[in-house]
């Protein structure tokens, strides 16, 4: 049997982007054949990983301390998976190693100091690799335009729809509910978000309000209430804090539309969550995002506040006279991502590279 060693720490921030990745994927392995396997997790809290997924996979206690090189993990597996590119967290030796690289944000964010640190770790990462596999092609070619990748094997491997079949009529209602007709959003308030964008458009749409979830702690998130109140849009715009997955939910089953104007996306999984409901997604028409929302999303090619209302009310009143293919198209696209294949690409590689 092949031991492989997936660095899954990241499962102990359920509610972050890597988190929920790390969980389907591993949700999705669980679902595969793995007798030719022996998977090990690395998990902060084993009890609680061991009581979902049994004796499936086998499970190594996270303590931080292994981030640091005297402390890293000595045991020789056949394959070590690191699950984003972001991880400090290395193995000992020299093993077989395959990188998921979802996004290279880092060369764009932050200090001079930053980029230059977060650049220096992502180079050593790809010397140690013996094939990456990315979730979209255009974090494929933003990493191949960016870095000098070595001669290896390269995948792009799409992640999968989150949401399961939920039934709405149970789905409870969060405290924050409008009144009107609601557009949706959600992600953490930054810049790359572009949430600015929205509350400009609600100007010239009093007809709407606006909901927008994620974590609002953020220096974004003051700037971005400031324009609320000088826009006087306290009252049609809804900033909920983090969420539940079930007030997620509601939020996309309910909404009219849901807008992602978000500047760069290394895959995209919100308007993909959208779709699964069947509402109209307007996304940015850059990055990963056209990949996601295929042929008959709605997209802004920029950000000019008049354009972005513009687009948004001609895709409506399409969607409106035609809802009966828009609704069946974003389901059935929806559909086409999907964990357990998914997962089963993930396991095709690995018995690439250890075979």
């Amino acid at each position: 049997m092949k031991r492989i060693f997936l660095e899954s720490h990241n499962l102990k921030n359920p509610y972050s982007g890597f988190g929920q990745y790390n969980y389907h994927l591993i949700k999705g392995l669980a679902a595969q054949d793995l007798s030719d396997w022996k998977i090990t997790l690395h998990v902060k809290n084993v009890k609680r990983w061991k009581k979902e997924f049994g004796d499936t996979f086998r499970y190594r206690k996270y303590r931080s301390l292994t981030r640091h090189k005297p402390f890293r993990i000595k045991k020789k597996y056949h394959l070590w998976h690191s699950l984003n590119q972001n991880i400090k967290i290395e193995p000992f030796f020299q093993l077989p190693y395959v990188l998921t690289v979802h996004d290279i944000h880092f060369i764009k964010e932050g200090s001079a100091h930053v980029q230059r640190k977060l650049r220096t770790q992502f180079e050593k990462k790809l010397k140690r690799c013996h094939a990456i596999i990315y979730i979209s092609e255009f974090a494929k070619q933003d990493t191949q335009d960016n870095f000098d990748i070595p001669d290896i094997p390269q995948y792009v491997i799409y992640n999968g729809n989150t949401i399961p079949d939920v039934t709405v009529a149970s789905l409870p209602k969060p405290s924050i509910q409008p009144e009107s007709p609601y557009l949706f959003s959600i992600g953490d308030f930054t810049d790359r978000k572009n949430f600015k964008a929205l509350v400009d458009m609600m100007r010239f749409l009093p007809e709407y309000h606006l909901v927008l979830a994620g974590n609002n702690t953020s220096v974004y998130a003051d700037s971005l209430r400031k324009r609320i109140t000088d826009h006087q849009l306290e009252n049609r715009v809804h900033l909920t804090g983090k969420i539940s997955e079930a007030h997620k939910y509601y939020y996309l089953a309910h909404c009219e539309a849901f807008l992602f104007p978000s500047k760069r996306e290394g895959f995209g999984i919100p308007p993909l969550e959208a779709m699964h409901f069947g509402k109209p997604v307007f996304i940015s028409n850059n990055t990963s995002l056209p990949e996601i929302g295929g042929e008959h999303a709605f997209y802004w090619n920029h950000f000019e506040v008049q354009y972005m209302v513009a687009v948004f009310k001609k895709g409506m009143q399409q969607y409106q006279e035609n809802k009966e293919f828009y609704t069946e198209y974003y389901q059935e696209r929806a559909k086409e991502f999907d964990w357990k294949k998914t997962a089963a690409e993930y396991l095709a590689v690995y018995q690439q590279l250890v075979s």
